[in-house]
């Protein structure tokens, strides 16, 4: 080395040599050196599990503040995977919400629609929790897949109510009265046909049947619970909405339908 006035100074002056044993390479991630350290998966235990006995390993190990400890690779696609999925529910929920909005011209009814989702939410995850499932990404698969299901509950509803005030003139009660009456059937049957559908994803039995099983569990679990809800909350919930329309932007007259256009409908 040299010094400001070209003075040779000896390396021993501002470093120590000494001789030892040391890896060949040491890898870093960003500025900072780190150790891989690879494991494998069980038969029949998810990642989510995985991952969360590592956590509990490492934190059972006390390690220092300077040694911190990350996933990489699958483990840490997956757990950026859960982070996101809020944002994916709440994005869904929007994106339904605006469709709805411009199909019924209307920024109330939507919310009716949206409001059998929370049951199927919740009937998914008594089924898993029923069925000691892990709620994995592929069952979250499933809750996402309900919104698309379920809604079709209220769409049936406030579809038959709205009619019946804007063409016809009937009150709000006696219109989700009636739409309760005549789309019972049909919610009925589309509800067993998808949760028939989900059967064999719950009983099915060899290569892969790990994966799909969180799948069918929670699509049955809240197709069964938003079943025997929807018909009580969504008629609630239509005439709460009604009020609030009618207290912020005055009340609508409204008649009855004629017991023979009734009649006709129904047939």
């Amino acid at each position: 080395m040299s010094g400001a006035n070209n003075t040779q100074i000896p390396l021993s002056a501002v470093t120590k040599v000494s001789q030892g044993l040391s890896p060949l390479v040491v890898n870093h991630q960003g500025q900072f050196p780190a150790l891989t350290i690879s494991f494998n998966l069980k038969e029949n235990v998810p990642l989510e599990e995985a991952t969360r006995r590592v956590e509990q390993a490492v934190a059972e190990l006390h390690l220092p503040d300077s040694l911190h400890a990350e996933y990489a690779g699958d483990a840490r696609a997956f757990r950026q995977s859960l982070g996101a999925q809020p944002l994916l529910i709440f994005a869904a929920l929007i994106a339904v919400y605006i469709v709805l909005g411009v199909l019924y011209e209307s920024l109330a009814h939507p919310m009716t629609i949206i409001s059998t989702l929370p049951s199927a939410g919740l009937g998914a995850l008594i089924a898993l929790q029923m069925s000691n499932t892990e709620l994995s990404l592929i069952a979250f698969i499933g809750i996402i897949l309900l919104i698309g299901i379920v809604k079709k509950n209220g769409i049936m509803m406030v579809d038959f109510a709205l009619e019946g005030e804007r063409k016809h003139g009937l009150t709000a009660e006696r219109a989700i009265f009636e739409a309760c009456l005549e789309r019972f059937r049909p919610i009925t049957m589309t509800t067993l046909a998808a949760l028939l559908g989900a059967l064999p994803l719950v009983i099915a039995t060899g290569p892969g049947s790990e994966l799909r099983r969180p799948l069918g569990i929670t699509i049955a679990g809240g197709l069964i619970v938003s079943q025997m809800l929807t018909l009580y909350t969504t008629p609630a919930i239509y005439l709460l909405l009604d009020k609030l329309h009618r207290v912020l932007w005055g009340t609508r007259v409204r008649g009855e339908w004629p017991p023979s256009l009734m009649r006709a409908l129904r047939q």
